[in-house]
């Protein structure tokens, strides 16, 4: 039959072929706790990566994951997990039996915990930042220098604008005695330092113990290094006066940094529990509970409500107007309307009779019905669905292999940085004529804003923020994007190579003519009799037509014999006494048979569209059967949008030339390759590639497998039920080449977020750093706090993410 794919064929020279029996792999997701910055996840994946036996490793930082590839002859999971232990993180093996559902509420329930903690924590510590501003505020001004060196530009200048009204308003708080003040400070800073960023110093030291660095050291490094400067001003002030300098405190100012990073982790938090929105609406699709039928001891049924999980294949559903399907079936009884928008992107509720597949998840509009349960759990259609997107969102896109190769060695870099800092500013103060005590303090408050300021954070939240939510938005309009990689490839789609039947057409073939050869011997009936009788064997959708239409037309058939598939060509057998054979034209002239009396009619049908089905009976071409499959609607309108999207389109197909091209003109596309095999297909792709295109194959998942796996990106045609198909990228829930247009315009609006992101996390490093270090100073006079810096460096993350949020509406 024509179209016929089979990916077990061999493929010509050069050209590759999916591999038949892959090494055997597993895959496991481990959650993992306590990574708060790129660095933390570039180690870990580092690590994971260096295991032996591992093939692959993709760590997510916003999901606290790590999803492993791994050859269980060589690696074990319980092994892995203590990789991770080794690395200072937490890691524990996933839940048993913990389905998506199940792994997304205990995500929630984390990143909701940790949303509250945080939020605690950072409302505490800026009330307490606030209240010390307010104490240090006498002590600044007993230290003002107007013609010293000035520490803390930010301060300095808060407290002069605020100091006289304070006084005024608070006479009594400029007549505490300073040590008092100091040591109030000091007391209120332990705590905070404790209670609100005890995290940070816990995880530094741990990175310490494992002979690495990530924020928190950074963190640490910076509030340790003020905190125990203002001890030492606090407990022996007369130091630093016997060499000229002033006993500054910077408590306020440890508080604050505590405050502003707890402050940005925790809109951190909330915006990346938004990325996951579109998988956690799918979520909330699934009942909890399904009303099924069950014998009675009388020997009747009745109907009982029992927990989703109690629900066994094969049990009869009962189904209400307005109520949502809870499990994948078949419809037994009963006629109705699905609305399948949530799952397929179907704008239009579905109609459903007796025999037609639903989907758990899926509301019913209009009718009540009764259905047979088939796929459950993790095998449903919305569990599918839902590890896909879960995957997809776990995984990397190659544009971030440079954001981790900088992580990797970012923190070392930036301490040497705020080193080289303090000793350029002590030097060039101290050679300046500034006593030694008065230039440490400058190139001390520097040093430690070039520590607070650096963040590698937001470069780790650049890309897979804008894959989780790029792939939520992609599912919730029936686009299944598996993976940060195939969305990145996506957009670099040069050619798009278009299968025809189910594809540009909708794969549901009927039969419009049936022509005898003028030296036959049988009539009309009894042609479609015999073809239908060998094509009862064959699952191919025109073997399905021709089978369709004889029973229309009321005709009895007969069971076949010794059937035989000719892959690409049709399919022979015995149907009674005579030996059949229906295909194309390879067929016939495979098997040297003439077709010169039928050219005439078959061109004739080839130019209305209709395949020729060439019918053999005993040896001898005994007619055509016409097949013709309806082009989709929407086939025209996604071509012309594909091609002013400067895209190339061509039509590969193992149908004839004639009916072919036909269909590509109906439809606009203007290269089409016809007449090949399936192996043709990966050739025809090959030949694309070598010539510079970036390909999408667009196919139906199944007949197309090798060419989709060759392609540079691969996109399966769907139904709303075929939603694992591996061969393919990108899988189109709804059936229709707009997803193949959206799929694309999604994928470019993506890339141009990632890139934005990763430029705005470097460019903000770049430059933020540099200004820390002081070096606007000479020319402007500009200084930045340490305080101001960890603003900064909050803000960069949030920034971030929420750059990633306008995803959402792209």
């Amino acid at each position: 039959m024509p179209d016929v794919a089979d990916p077990a064929l061999t493929a010509p020279s050069g050209v590759v072929v999916p591999e038949a029996n892959p090494v055997p792999e597993q895959t496991v997701t481990l959650p993992v706790t306590g990574m708060t910055c790129a660095a933390c996840q570039s180690r870990v994946q580092r690590q994971l990566s260096r295991a032996p036996g591992v093939h692959d490793a993709s760590v997510n930082l916003l999901m606290g994951s790590a999803t492993v590839t791994f050859d269980p002859s060589q690696q074990s999971a319980d092994a892995l997990v203590q990789v991770v232990l080794d690395t200072g993180y937490g890691a524990t093996m996933p839940v048993a039996h913990e389905d998506v559902v199940e792994q997304l509420a205990t995500r929630d329930a984390r990143v909701g915990h940790d949303y509250a903690r945080l939020r605690r924590r950072a409302i505490a510590s800026g009330l307490a930042g606030a209240v010390a501003m307010l104490l240090s505020m006498p002590l600044m001004r007993v230290h003002d220098h107007t013609t010293g060196v000035v520490a803390d530009p930010f301060m300095l200048w808060v407290m002069r604008a605020l100091s006289p009204s304070l006084e005024a308003a608070f006479p009594w708080l400029y007549a505490i005695p300073a040590p008092v003040i100091s040591w109030t400070l000091l007391v209120m800073t332990v705590a905070v330092m404790v209670l609100a960023g005890g995290q940070f110093y816990v995880s530094a030291w741990k990175a310490l113990r494992h002979r690495a660095a990530d924020m928190n050291t950074l963190v640490s490094v910076g509030t340790g290094a003020a905190f125990v400067y203002s001890v030492l001003a606090t407990v022996t002030p007369t130091l630093f006066t016997r060499n000229g300098v002033a006993p500054d405190v910077y408590y306020e100012a440890v508080i604050f940094i505590i405050a502003l990073i707890l402050t940005g982790r925790m809109f951190e938090a909330r915006a990346t529990r938004t990325t996951s929105d579109a998988l956690r609406a799918l979520a909330t699709l699934r009942p909890s509970t399904a009303r099924v039928m069950r014998p009675t001891p009388e020997g009747g049924e009745t109907e009982v409500e029992l927990p989703l999980r109690d629900v066994r294949a094969s049990d009869l559903v009962v189904i209400r107007p307005g109520e949502r399907l809870p499990v994948d079936g078949v419809v037994e009884s009963g006629s109705t309307a699905v609305d399948e928008s949530m799952i397929t992107g179907e704008a239009m509720p579905v109609a459903k009779g007796a025999g037609d597949r639903v989907i758990g998840g899926t509301i019913n509009a209009t009718g009540a019905m009764r259905y047979r349960a088939t796929t459950l759990g993790s095998s449903s259609v919305l569990a599918q669905i839902m590890m896909l997107m879960r995957d997809a969102q776990a995984s990397r896109a190659p544009i971030q292999g440079l954001a981790d190769r900088i992580s990797a060695v970012f923190v070392p870099v930036v301490i040497v940085l705020s080193i080289v800092t303090f000793a350029i500013w002590f030097g060039v103060l101290f050679n300046g004529g500034t006593a030694a005590g008065a230039a440490a303090v400058r190139a001390f408050a520097s040093a430690v804003a070039v520590l607070i300021i650096a963040c590698p954070c937001a470069m780790g939240l650049a890309v897979p923020t804008a894959v989780m939510v790029s792939t939520g938005r992609g599912a919730a309009e029936g686009v299944l994007i598996k993976g940060g990689a195939a969305l990145q490839r996506a957009g670099d789609v040069t050619t798009v190579v278009l299968d025809k039947t189910g594809t540009v057409t909708e794969g549901r073939p009927t039969v419009t003519d049936v022509v005898l050869d003028e030296a036959a011997t049988l009539d009309a009936d009894m042609l479609l009799v015999l073809a239908a009788s060998l094509e009862q064997a064959s699952e191919h959708p025109v073997a399905g037509a021709i089978v369709r239409g004889a029973r229309d037309r009321g005709l009895t058939l007969m069971e076949p014999t010794s059937f035989q598939s000719l892959t690409g060509r049709g399919a022979s057998a015995m149907v009674g006494i005579r030996r059949v054979s229906v295909g194309n034209a390879a067929l016939l002239q495979e098997l040297s048979i003439s077709v010169h009396t039928m050219e005439a009619q078959v061109a004739v049908l080839a130019s209305k569209s209709r395949t020729p089905v060439y019918v053999v009976v005993d040896g001898a071409l005994a007619g055509v059967i016409a097949v013709a499959d309806p082009i989709r609607a929407a086939s025209r309108d996604a071509i012309a949008s594909m091609q002013r999207m400067g895209l190339t389109v061509v039509m590969l197909t193992g149908d004839n030339e004639a009916t072919a091209r036909a269909v590509a003109e109906h439809v606009g596309i203007t290269r089409v390759v016809a007449g090949v095999l399936p192996a043709g297909k990966v050739a025809a792709i090959v030949a694309e590639q070598r010539g510079g295109a970036v390909v999408a194959m667009v196919g139906d998942g199944v007949n197309d497998a090798p060419a989709l796996a060759q392609a540079d990106v691969g996109i399966a045609i769907g139904t709303g039920t075929d939603v694992a198909i591996e061969a393919a990228d990108i899988a189109l829930m709804r059936g229709e080449l707009a997803g193949v247009v959206r799929a694309i315009e999604l994928s470019r609006a993506t890339m141009r977020t990632m890139r934005q992101n990763l430029f705005w996390a470097f460019i903000y490093n770049v430059i933020g750093i540099p200004v820390a270090a002081g070096v606007l100073y000479p020319v402007f006079g500009v200084l930045l706090s340490p305080v101001l810096a960890s603003a900064a460096m909050a803000f960069s993350s949030v920034s971030v993410v929420t750059n990633s949020l306008r995803l959402r509406s792209a």
